[in-house]
């Protein structure tokens, strides 16, 4: 099929059919398709849109356009969850041995920070010798040892996803609804998944501000692709948990693991996703409860762990492990309480202090970040205490926090 005549059809509004679908991800991966005409696609469903039928198209077909796991063997749901990015939001640590210590299965491709959000696999690489985007073989390993593994998309995985991302982010039509849910939906299908919780982030500190289409699009499609899947939507209007920044908001997680007092909201979100993603595995949701405060969770995280290369006493001895910054510095509120956060503002600090990417090339410094950072409704004498690498960075933050928080 030539390529003008598609892009043609889908600029003029016209449906393609999945045959034709599955022709343009084919020039996508292989290469048939130049960059410029890639772009050209992508614009033009950036301007026009693409039907339902076609979203699910492209889903699958980017989802055949490499390696789809399969796990027939297994006698466990196949289940994952995905978070459209947050400030502090920490949930998957905990989530997937959580799942897996009450009888599921876990392969959970997870991504890097973008933006202001944190990145899943940027916490896990603050763990010395993780290795987060290890071999089917490995990944497979890591699954039956711990019942779960927090891996990333390799090569072999939905390879017209990473081209098409890249060429979306270089073309502004990253925000586009159809390709979006055909992005997130292709890989968690290429895992091999039978059920997928979608935690849609809404507030100052989400990507999108009306939420609600994207969840239903998420819902509709994955039903489509033949996957059960239930869109949570969770708050985003402050930072979820006390810390944001790579290894500090996985000391907070082994926190929660461990039995520790933790942010009331960071484990009510994850108990809540947890026993959603459950249920939608036939298996028992309100069994969370006891995974966790048993242990059972803990010991399913220290298994997955190991089996990626980390150390063995990791829950034991975090802080022998994670990185610490020099620099620790509170930053001082006022009087009154909070009143609003720019959460948005709150994730660029810790980007700024070097938890984050300024570009997509750039190392991560996972030691810095924040902790104790103030809630809504609560006192404002301190916003947060600032880790930093040197003073200079640690009063830039402190500036930027201060204008992110009202009070009064």
């Amino acid at each position: 099929m030539i390529p003008q005549e598609l892009i043609r059809r889908t600029r003029d509004g016209q449906h393609l059919s999945a045959a034709e679908i599955r022709e343009v991800v084919h020039g996508i991966t292989h290469g048939g398709w130049s960059d410029a005409q890639v772009s050209a696609w992508a614009m033009a469903v950036f301007q026009r849109g693409i039907s339902r039928e076609e979203t699910v198209a492209l889903t699958l077909a980017m989802r055949d356009s490499g390696t789809v796991l399969d796990w027939s063997g297994s006698d466990q749901p196949v289940l994952d969850k995905h978070s459209t990015g947050g400030v502090g939001d920490k949930v998957s640590l905990v989530l997937a041995p959580l799942v897996a210590a009450c009888g599921g299965a876990v392969p959970m491709i997870s991504g890097r920070g973008l933006g202001h959000t944190g990145g899943t696999l940027d916490k896990l690489e603050s763990i010395p010798g993780y290795d987060a985007t290890p071999g089917e073989a490995q990944l497979r390993a890591a699954v039956r040892a711990a019942g779960c593994a927090i891996v990333g998309q390799t090569a072999e995985v939905a390879p017209a996803d990473r081209r098409l991302y890249a060429l979306r982010d270089a073309t502004a039509t990253v925000e586009c609804l159809p390709l979006i849910v055909a992005s997130i939906l292709s890989k968690k299908l290429a895992a091999g998944l039978q059920g997928l919780v979608m935690d849609v982030k809404s507030g100052s500190g989400a990507f999108l501000e009306d939420v609600q289409p994207l969840a239903q699009a998420l819902v509709e499609v994955a039903a489509g692709a033949g996957l059960r899947c239930q869109a949570v939507i969770t708050d985003m209007n402050q930072v979820l948990g006390r810390s944001a920044g790579n290894a500090l908001e996985v000391r907070e997680a082994i926190a929660m693991l461990r039995g520790e007092d933790v942010e009331p909201r960071f484990r009510d979100v994850t108990l809540t996703l947890s026993s959603t993603l459950l249920e939608l595995g036939g298996l028992d949701g309100a069994a969370v409860t006891e995974a966790l405060e048993s242990g059972a969770a803990a010991e399913r995280f220290a298994r997955m762990v190991a089996a990626l290369g980390g150390p063995t006493d990791l829950l034991e001895r975090p802080d022998d492990h994670l990185p610490a910054a020099p620099v620790v510095r509170a930053v001082p509120g006022g009087d009154g309480t909070v009143n609003r956060i720019d959460v948005r503002a709150v994730g660029l600090a810790v980007v700024e202090l070097g938890g984050g990417r300024m570009r997509e090339d750039a190392p991560v410094d996972h030691a810095v970040g924040l902790t104790d950072v103030a809630g809504l409704g609560e006192p404002a004498e301190t916003l947060a205490v600032v880790h930093a690498r040197d003073e200079a960075a640690a009063a830039r933050a402190a500036r930027r926090l201060q204008e992110a928080f009202e009070t009064g």
